[in-house]
């Protein structure tokens, strides 16, 4: 009975006898469908963001290094402190790393994953060391309450409990989830993909560069190859057109046999401005200016200097005032209450100039004394 309802109810399909299609030319086609995104992970973001894509490298690098260059200063109030224990943990965090190399890996995780996590080693309730640990590693354990409760720290099969104030969670805003930070990798991963894309397509057509997407349609006799003939067919197409020592000769078509191509070419798809933009995308996730990483075709900014204080302003300085921000109200109130971190921007020559104009604009107000003009500009009395 359901086969009878499923006859009544199925379209209605044609037959077609073999012979009605024995001059018809076939082809086959693959690859069609919708896009294909790689998975938005850690380990995705460190291998083929991180590791694998060069503008994302260089973003994350000149953001980190610039971060850990700049001179760190300790203040409680208003007054500059020169020796503090503060000072001296931030100088050496840990035996095996300087201060600017702990700024530089928990910025550097913070941009590949959207999370940074720091170790912080007490005794006797004062803190001695600071370690960076990979965010891979780190799981959140939140308590009944949805706060957070613990850290299990994870290698190799070993599992190990922090408890929450043993770690100093920084995190990148992400509106989708309360515990975890959001990646500028994760922003940019469809830019991310197509770049890569681009740079893999470009390598295959180097490596294979003979072998163009299409298909040889055989319309000669019943429209079909003898299992000779195609084997034949196949293994002059693999022995003379393929391979980069291959590139550029050309194809003699005989017996019926008609080259139809499927693809596109490079001029066609705007190779080199779909990578371009696919680049200035990724470096607009980063905040990094275009101009800085050598990508042609962005002339927002008038200079190279111009576009370096725009870099240091909207996201070095941001960024780690964020770290050392956390460093101040975590760390350093376990040493004394009220000191803070601060950042010795004076020492940074790409700022010279913003520095340089300031100075002019205070120097030239004449109600001002010389002790309240040290004091706009940082300076103590």
């Amino acid at each position: 009975m359901f086969e009878k309802l499923k006859s009544l109810f199925a379209p209605e399909q044609k037959q077609f006898s073999q012979k009605q299609f024995s001059n018809v030319p076939l082809m086959a086609m693959y690859n069609v469908g919708k896009p294909y995104w790689a998975p938005r992970n850690y380990l995705h973001f460190a291998r083929e963001g991180f590791s694998g894509n060069a503008i994302a490298y260089r973003c994350v690098r000149m953001i980190a290094e610039a971060a850990a260059s700049v001179p760190l200063l300790l203040y409680k109030g208003a007054s500059e402190i020169h020796a503090h224990a503060f000072l001296d943990l931030m100088r050496q965090p840990n035996p095996s790393q300087t201060g600017p190399a702990l700024i530089e890996n928990i910025v550097a995780f913070l941009l590949v994953a959207g999370n940074s996590y720091v170790e912080v080693s007490s005794i006797d309730a004062t803190p001695r060391e600071l370690v960076c640990l990979r965010p891979d590693r780190m799981q959140v354990i939140p308590g009944s309450k949805g706060w957070v409760e613990a850290y299990q720290y994870s290698v190799y099969g070993s599992f190990i409990k922090l408890p929450a104030e043993h770690v100093l969670h920084l995190k990148l805003f992400n509106p989708l989830n309360d515990y975890y930070g959001l990646s500028p990798l994760e922003a940019a991963a469809r830019s991310l993909d197509t770049h890569n894309a681009a740079s893999a397509w470009n390598k295959a057509m180097l490596d294979n560069a003979a072998r163009p997407s299409g298909a040889l349609v055989f319309s000669g006799g019943d429209g079909q190859l003898s299992p000779e003939q195609f084997d034949r067919l196949k293994t002059e197409l693999e022995q003379n057109f393929q391979g980069a020592a291959q590139a550029g000769r050309p194809m003699v078509l005989e017996g019926g046999l008609d080259w139809k191509e499927m693809g596109f070419s490079p001029k066609d798809m705007d190779f080199i401005n779909s990578k371009n933009n696919a680049a200035r995308e990724i470096a607009l996730a980063f905040g990094v200016p275009p101009m800085l990483l050598g990508i042609p075709g962005d002339n927002t900014f008038s200079n190279y200097a111009e576009a370096n204080r725009v870099f240091w302003r909207q996201s070095v300085i941001p960024i780690l005032r964020r770290v050392i921000d956390t460093m101040s109200a975590s760390v350093g109130q376990q040493f004394e209450a009220g000191v803070r971190l601060d950042l010795d921007l004076d020492q940074v020559e790409a700022l010279s100039h913003d520095r340089d104009a300031l100075w002019q604009r205070v120097n030239n107000v004449s109600f001002l004394t010389d002790a309240e003009k040290r004091q706009a500009v940082g300076y103590g009395k």
